[in-house]
């Protein structure tokens, strides 16, 4: 069963989605804190500048504008208080020069620390993005097979890639320019209420009926977008099933079938989406409504408090242009709030995959296995997968000394393969322990303990990588001369040096480039190079033809001569030289012993090959 860490109750009650998704990145965050730390600092300065933004055209419209007119129209006495001292002895040129040489130094100086605080924050982003997606890809590796035997590839890969894509894109695109507002909005408030508090008062007035609005709204994109996020990876995941079994796809004729359903699941995606959509846009129109009633309030007291002489001219221009920049936030916000809430969605995704705790894992009393000699002994193994599943082994006791072969054989399902997993650490038994040289393998790391297990498997698997590396994945540190060794070893070294580029020839994704046969050797020369003392062959042999058969069957005899081997196998032919066979049935050894003894005793091992061999002649 996956086991998974539970956060505490008041969790989903008292802390949001960002909350929680900052919170689990923080390390990661925490390591560019001196490149955030500049960018804040370059987005505080743009901050200030932009506070500075209206007032030459201020000084302009008061100093300049405003008292020509005053000149030609004397009776307007609400414009008598108009007068700055500080600016009383400069020229109305002097003036000019000195405002509009402000706006560009203002607008350079902003577009400078704009510049540095995007720039910046887009390196940081990237960073922190590309290190949680290694730390997400390495923990989808670690991941015990129980996991991997429910989970969706599909779905996981979405995870790797689209999601991580989606959360930083939003922190660079969105996230910034909205904190940079936000900012700016505090500030020009604060500077709203210096110059009159009554026409701050009135724009403050909204930010309830904002508040209210967007948080009911986003609570709802919020949750279309997560059931959209999700829906996405389930797309994801049966496109990836269909494209990983081509083959038996077209063989099958399934393609209308499988495409029938890929669009009902595009179809209710793109009806969220398009739910989405709609409620971003209401969200935003409502954000505009609100802030042209209060621009309209403002501007109605605004333009009283001028003809009383409360304010000048300049300064409701400077309000009203604050008021406008101050509400910006509000209207991003809106516009906004629907990518920010898949971003939200796609971090809780990723979290939540991370959150997920391997059951197969080191300890931290768990250390580095030594050299085994190849003494494999089961003690009582008990496993399901599942608790309150039937257990696939039940009760289970053998033992292998060094160089011995043990060959287990019987019907399928009957727990062959997964007593071997256990071997490997796949899996942990539930009852029981699995031992090698006298030591429990659960005390060994998994990575020194799996590097001395080589294992051939029915269906062998390739990278789409060259020959030299699937072989070289056997041993981190292999020679070329090794790994042309391990080949002769695997009888492949001939067919290998046929091809156009030799060892460097790339083979297709698993392989699909070689025969079974040319595979199976590849997968055995990768056995071989590792040099292990205990070997895993799972019907190694099933599928090729006669001569492929006798080729590959030689390549293993090779690889085994000196290891402890354990050989699943249906055909009993392939067991008769083992020195120990089982015969499991259900979870259970129902005999054991070598294939003379289990023909003489005539029971299921010795009717199962009599009727073999009546096929072989025949």
């Amino acid at each position: 069963m996956i086991k998974k860490k539970q956060p505490p109750k008041n969790l989903k009650q008292g802390i949001s989605g960002i909350q929680r998704i900052i919170r689990h990145f923080f390390p990661q965050i925490r390591q560019q804190g001196g490149l955030i730390t500049v960018c804040f600092l370059a987005l505080l300065v743009e901050t200030a500048v932009r506070l500075l933004e209206p007032w030459p055209l201020k000084f302009i419209f008061d100093e300049i504008i405003v008292k020509e007119f005053q000149v030609e129209n004397s009776q307007l006495s609400f414009l008598d208080n108009l007068k700055v001292p500080l600016l009383d002895d400069l020229n109305v040129v002097t003036l000019l020069v000195l405002s509009v040489v402000a706006i560009v130094i203002i607008a350079f100086v902003r577009a400078t620390t704009a510049y540095v605080s995007a720039t910046g924050m887009a390196v940081a982003a990237t960073r922190v993005m590309s290190e949680i997606r290694g730390n997400l890809y390495s923990h989808i590796q670690s991941l015990s097979l129980s996991f991997h035997n429910k989970a969706k590839t599909g779905d996981l890969i979405t995870r790797v890639t689209y999601d991580i894509e989606r959360l930083r894109e939003v922190i660079v695109i969105s996230a910034l320019p909205l904190l940079t507002n936000i900012l700016t909005m505090i500030g020009m408030l604060a500077v709203m209420i210096w110059l009159n508090i009554q026409l701050a008062l009135i724009a403050v007035i909204i930010f309830p009926l904002f508040l209210i609005t967007t948080t009911t709204m986003s609570k709802r994109i919020h949750k279309v977008a997560r059931k959209q996020r999700k829906r996405e990876g389930a797309m994801a995941a049966n496109a990836a099933e269909t494209l990983g079994a081509i083959k038996v796809v077209q063989a099958l004729s399934l393609q209308s079938r499988l495409e029938k359903t890929f669009a009902q699941q595009n179809q209710k995606s793109l009806k969220e989406s398009a739910k989405t959509q709609k409620l971003k846009a209401g969200q935003e129109r409502l954000v505009e409504i609100l802030v042209a009633v209060a621009t309209a309030c403002v501007l109605w007291r605004g333009v009283q408090l001028v003809r009383e002489g409360a304010v000048t001219p300049g300064d409701l221009l400077v309000f009203i242009t604050y008021l406008k920049v101050a509400f910006k936030p509000m209207r991003q916000l809106a516009k906004y709030t629907g990518q920010i809430a898949k971003a939200i969605a796609s971090g809780e995704r990723i979290i939540d995959l991370l959150e997920i705790v391997p059951e197969v894992k080191d300890t931290k009393d768990s250390y580095p296995a030594p050299c085994f000699r190849g003494v494999v002994e089961f003690k009582n193994v008990s496993f399901s997968y599942e608790p309150d599943q039937q257990n696939i082994i039940n009760n289970i006791s053998l033992r292998a000394e060094p160089g011995q072969k043990i060959a287990l054989v019987g019907a399928s399902g009957g727990g062959k393969s997964t007593l071997v997993s256990l071997l490997l650490r796949l899996y942990d038994p539930n009852e029981g322990q699995v031992f090698l040289d006298g030591a429990d393998i659960c005390e060994y790391t998994l990575d020194s303990l799996r590097s001395q297990i080589s294992i051939v498997l029915q269906d062998s698997i390739l990278f789409a990588a060259s020959i030299r590396d699937n072989i070289a994945y056997g041993c981190n540190h292999a020679t070329d001369r090794e790994i042309m060794i391990a080949a002769r070893l695997a009888n492949a070294h001939e067919f290998i040096m046929n091809l156009p580029d030799g060892y460097d020839t790339v083979v297709g994704e698993r392989g699909a480039t070689l025969s079974g046969g040319q595979r199976q050797r590849i997968a055995i020369a990768r056995a071989a190079i590792r040099n292990a003392p205990i070997v895993i062959l799972d019907e190694p042999t099933v599928g090729l033809d006669n001569q492929s058969e006798q080729i590959v069957t030689e390549a293993l005899d090779r690889l085994t001569q000196t290891s402890t081997t354990f050989l699943i196998t249906h055909d009993l032919r392939n067991a008769q030289n083992a020195d120990q066979i089982l015969y499991l049935e259900g979870g259970n050894i129902l005999e054991q012993g070598t294939h003379q003894e289990l023909i003489k005793q005539g029971k299921h091992y010795a009717t199962l090959y009599r009727l073999q061999q009546t096929v072989n002649v025949r």
